[in-house]
């Protein structure tokens, strides 16, 4: 510890380790990721911090180390009830590199404190545009490269992604509209899918639901809650993974009660497949699923080459495992490579290029979680299907299985270096 942190009070040592904590949570910082993160700034500071970290809240009991062994006892408990957070690559790098410049004495706890605060500003409507364009373009490129729909299709599901980003941007800023935006959106995306199919172009309706809702699905909070209870924090992991349950039931719901909206009234739609696309699609839709998944995770400029190149490297090799797997099922072999690729890739970028690594791991494996998956069969069982159903949910698990593996081999073989 130096000078510095000796003589800073330690209130004022406290409060920073807390913003940071807090602000790593709201930018999409993991249980384990955040907690050891905070625990080695304290130990940098001259503070020893016991970190627990949750989904909704987080409690850090502080001790200051110049007190040798009678400093070992808490001088201190903080207890901080928070909302979950979302991922925002950009102020994650941002709030990561002020707590470098603190550490490394650039910046005293009191500026450091002070830019940690001025990260929380709102959303400008520059951004929300493009965050409601990143929803249109995600949906309408998964329909393109997953679900390989017709042109129709894909222009339907991305016009439904637009409609669902911008329902989201409304449910930001309202908090009884956010409880039940995604059952509201489920219902708005079957609606629209069903009335245009009806009364427009026959349309491919299940695949336009599910790309138009694909951003909504919780695949990612089921993988990090896998990733969290393999790395023994329970509490987290099982809180995140009801948290993810709760969103897919909702979104089933959603879809069922629009449904029988429309069969009331009659609306009778049109559920055929027409000519899928070429398959040379495949590889502007990635790109454009590149280009949508860095507008949002919110990346900075500078990164999006990064993130760009991290999902086509994360789909490619997802590919190429399902190609030459010989004993092993081919989509629980591609994703397991996919996902030990980009945490080892993750690492080295976190090594070398000063930043978290993040920047590469979390765009990187969106095209690899099994959210589409874990819907389809929540969606199978509540339509009594039982036999699918288990099928479709054992392959969900035999998913998640396969990247969280894939993830911890992958920090086996590049160790990381630095917490995020």
């Amino acid at each position: 510890m130096s000078v510095q942190f000796a003589t800073t009070a330690l209130n004022t040592r406290i409060a920073f380790l807390i913003e940071l904590a807090c602000r790593l949570h709201k930018y999409g910082a993991s249980s384990p990721r955040l907690e050891m993160a905070i625990s080695g700034s304290a130990q940098r500071i001259g503070l020893s911090a016991d970190v627990w970290s949750s989904p909704t809240a987080i409690i850090i009991s502080f001790a200051d180390l110049a007190q040798g062994d009678e400093g070992r006892v808490a001088h201190a408990t903080q207890v901080v009830r928070l909302p979950p957070g979302d991922v925002n690559l950009d102020k994650l790098c941002r709030a990561d590199e002020i707590a470098d410049r603190v550490i490394a004495g650039e910046l005293d706890l009191r500026e450091g404190f002070r830019l940690l605060r001025a990260l929380e500003l709102p959303d400008t409507r520059r951004q929300k545009v493009g965050l409601v364009i990143s929803y249109g373009l995600s949906a309408g490129a998964i329909d393109a490269l997953f679900l390989h729909s017709a042109w129709v299709d894909v222009l339907v599901a991305t016009a439904v992604g637009l409609i669902i980003g911008g329902i989201s941007i409304l449910s930001a800023t309202r908090p009884r509209l956010a409880v039940a935006s995604d059952a509201i959106c489920a219902m708005v995306a079957t609606l629209v899918a069903i009335v245009f199919s009806a009364f427009v172009v026959p349309l491919a309706i299940k695949s336009v639901v599910l790309a138009g809702l694909i951003i909504l699905v919780p695949g990612m909070s089921l993988t990090t809650a896998v990733r969290e209870i393999s790395s023994q924090h329970l509490v987290s992991g099982m809180a995140r993974m009801g948290g993810a349950m709760s969103t897919l039931l909702k979104l089933t719901f959603g879809v069922a009660a629009a449904t029988q909206v429309c069969a009331v009234f009659g609306i009778e739609p049109r559920d055929f497949e027409l000519p899928a696309l070429p398959a040379w699609v495949d590889y502007p839709a990635l790109l454009v699923a590149a280009i949508a998944f860095a507008m949002l995770f919110r990346a900075a400029k500078r990164d999006w080459p990064v993130v760009i190149g991290a999902v086509i490297v994360g789909y490619l090799a997802t590919r190429l495992g399902g190609l030459i797997s010989v004993n092993l099922p081919a989509a629980p072999f591609g994703v397991f490579l996919g996902g030990l690729l980009l945490s080892a890739l993750s690492n080295l970028y976190a090594r070398y290029a000063g930043r978290p690594g993040a920047v590469v791991r979390e765009p990187g494996i969106l095209l690899l979680v099994p959210g589409s998956v874990g819907f389809r069969g929540v969606s199978l069982l509540l339509d009594r299907n039982t036999g699918l159903g288990f099928d479709t949910s054992l392959l969900l698990v035999t998913l998640l299985i396969s990247l969280v593996g894939g993830l911890m081999f992958g920090e086996l073989l590049v160790a990381p270096r630095r917490s995020l």
